[in-house]
């Protein structure tokens, strides 16, 4: 089912690859981009994920996330309430006004270098991928002026899944369980995100036609899916992307997210111009949205994380 997951030269579109866009938009919220020109800038970053995954708990716990210090290491996230299969690092804009709260491993030269190369490169091809999406749906300059992203309030967080148990066997008391996938059904809170994945696989998406599907690994391709923001801005025409990873059996598995996400304080509802009967959704705070899904990550609050079905209207 490769042809459900379009892929877009991002430097030349055709009108039928556009088309393809836009009924997998409708359809299940992922397609790929192609013709970026950042092949050399992705295999160091690769390079450098993997060795700071590699580099053990003396590199990694003195980068210890925790729910007062959001960026760094982390190993024992939830979804859904279920532990995942996965290990992470997290950093926002090494150029933005936050950039003192990113924590990096001092002990691997070139890693921080390479990761703020990698951030700008991706901010730049967020952009352009985001107003090829704004230009499938017809929007306006004012309107596509209005619901960009802003790049000092998104992330980029490398991903280490492992074959097993992520958490040491010796620190797992009083931890949830791991979930039988992993990494748990799930919508990204943001406007869109922009994905590398390695050629092991097991990325699935929910289509509303064919179930899960897999967005297999393509090389030279960088996997885009939608996010909350997107759906509640189209009223429902664009889904919000619901996918999960299944469980590693035979390696490892690297990939890693751009979130591109809102201003904090940016209200997010509807555009009128898509609306064609009555807004779906009331509008809301992006940022105590995402204040919402992040708290969940830390500890089973006895509920499932906040969604924007919360705001639904009908």
């Amino acid at each position: 089912m490769m042809d459900l997951v379009p892929t877009v030269d991002i430097g030349d579109p055709t009108a039928t690859s556009l088309e393809a866009l836009n009924r997998a938009c409708e359809d299940h919220g992922f397609f790929l981009i192609s013709g970026h020109g950042l092949d050399d800038l992705i295999a160091r970053t690769w390079m450098e994920t993997e060795r700071f995954f590699a580099a053990g708990s003396g590199v990694q716990e003195p980068l210890r996330r925790s729910k007062d210090q959001q960026l760094g290491y982390h190993d024992r996230e939830l979804t859904k309430r279920l532990r995942d299969h996965k290990e992470v690092f997290d950093f926002i804009d090494p150029a933005g006004p936050g950039a003192g709260l990113n924590r990096w491993p001092g002990a691997l030269g070139g890693f921080e270098t390479t990761m703020a190369e990698y951030f700008e490169a991706f901010a730049a091809l967020t952009a352009t991928t985001l107003e090829l999406v704004h230009a499938t749906l017809g929007l306006s300059p004012q309107v596509v002026a209005e619901h960009g992203y802003d790049r000092t309030s998104s992330s980029v967080r490398l991903n280490h899944y492992p074959v097993g148990d992520p958490v040491p066997a010796g620190d797992r008391e009083g931890l949830r369980p791991l979930g039988d996938v992993a990494l748990g059904h799930h919508t990204d809170p943001g406007v869109l995100t922009l994905l590398l994945q390695d050629d092991t696989g097991g990325l699935q998406a929910e289509s509303r036609v064919h179930g899960w599907i897999d967005v297999p690994p393509r090389p030279g391709t960088v996997v885009v899916n939608l996010a909350d923001a997107m759906q509640v801005w189209t009223n429902d025409r664009y889904r919000a992307a619901v996918h999960r990873v299944v469980p590693m059996t035979d390696r490892d598995r690297y990939s890693i997210p751009f979130f591109a996400n809102p201003t904090g304080d940016q209200v997010i509802e509807p555009i009128g111009a898509l609306v064609d009967d009555a807004p779906r959704y009331r509008p809301f705070a992006w940022g105590e949205f995402m204040q919402g899904r992040i708290d969940d990550n830390y500890e089973d609050k006895g509920a499932e994380d906040i969604q924007i079905a919360h705001y639904a209207t009908i």
